[in-house]
C-alpha cells in the first residue's frame, strides 16, 4: 500500500485568521518502508511571520521572500501525493491548511476519508499518557537529537518510524507468513518460502541406542526426555 506521510510548518495556528502554509514535508511510503521519494519545500507565505512562529520553525518572512509560493508548486505537490492515503500527526491542523491553499487555487480540498492521525492511533494506543512526536520518539527509543526545532521533512521522517511502531508495521514485516504485492525490489532476490524439513533419525548403532534406553529407564517416569518426541526411536534404534 502506498501512502504519504506529511508535515507543515505555518505562520500561525488557523488559516481564518489569514495564516499560510511556509513549509511541506513529505515521505512516500509502501507497505510503511519508505522508498526514498520525498516531496520537501520552504514555501513564500506571501505575508509576514510572527514571532511566535520562528520561535517554533526559526523561518522569518526575511528568509523565505526568494521562496516560490504555494501556486507555483501545487501541481507537483498533488502529483507527488496521487490517490495515496495521507498520514499526519493532528491531522486536522495540516489538512485545514493544506486545503485552505487548495481552496485559495479553486482546487478542490483533500477529503479526510484519505487520512490517517497517528495522533489519534497514539491516543487510543496509549491513552492518558503525553503523545506529542518527543514524546512518542521518547516511548519508541526513535532519535531525535537532529529536532531542536520543527522542519516538516523531519518530522515526517520521525513520522514514519512512529507509525510503525503504533501499527506494528516493524512486527509485521518479520511474518513469514504474510503475503503481499509489491513492486520491483532492489533488496535482491526474493527468499524462498520456509518449508519444514522432516526430522532425521539418529545415527546409533544398536548397542549404543540400547544402551541409551536403559539409561533413560533409570530416570524415572518423570524424566523430560519422555517428553521428547523422539525418545522413543532413541531408545529403540528402530
Amino acid at each position: 500500500m502506498r501512502e504519504i506521510v506529511l508535515d507543515t510548518e505555518t505562520t500561525g495556528l488557523d488559516p481564518k485568521d489569514g495564516h499560510r502554509v511556509l513549509e511541506i514535508g513529505a515521505v512516500e511510503v509502501v507497505h510503511q518502508t519508505p522508498t526514498g521519494r520525498v516531496f520537501h519545500h520552504l514555501i513564500n507565505p506571501e505575508r509576514d511571520v510572527p514571532e511566535d512562529a520562528v520561535r517554533v520553525h526559526g523561518h522569518t518572512a526575511d528568509g523565505l521572500k526568494d521562496k516560490p509560493i504555494f501556486a507555483a508548486l501545487v501541481e507537483d505537490f498533488l502529483a507527488f501525493v496521487g490517490d495515496a492515503r495521507l498520514v499526519i500527526h493532528n491531522a486536522e491542523f495540516d489538512m485545514r491548511f493544506v486545503n485552505a491553499e487548495l481552496l485559495r487555487l479553486g482546487l478542490e480540498p483533500i477529503g479526510m476519508e484519505r487520512v490517517v492521525d497517528t495522533l489519534a492511533l497514539a491516543r487510543k494506543k496509549h491513552p492518558g499518557q503525553p503523545n506529542s512526536l518527543d514524546a512518542l520518539c521518547d516511548r519508541y527509543r526513535i532519535d531525535r537529537t537532529k529536532r531542536v526545532m520543527h522542519g516538516a521533512l523531519l518530522d515526517a521522517e520521525i513520522l514514519v518510524e512512529i507509525y510503525g511502531e503504533l501499527t506494528g508495521g516493524r512486527q509485521r514485516s518479520l511474518s513469514f507468513d504474510e503475503r503481499r504485492e509489491t513492486g520491483p525490489s532492489t533488496a535482491g532476490p526474493a527468499a524462498r518460502p520456509f518449508a519444514p524439513r522432516a526430522p532425521r533419525r539418529a545415527r546409533l548403532l544398536a548397542e549404543e541406542a540400547v544402551a541409551h534406553g536403559t539409561h533413560i529407564a533409570t530416570l524415572g517416569e518423570g524424566a523430560l526426555w519422555r517428553l521428547y518426541q523422539g525418545h522413543d526411536v532413541l531408545r529403540t534404534g528402530s
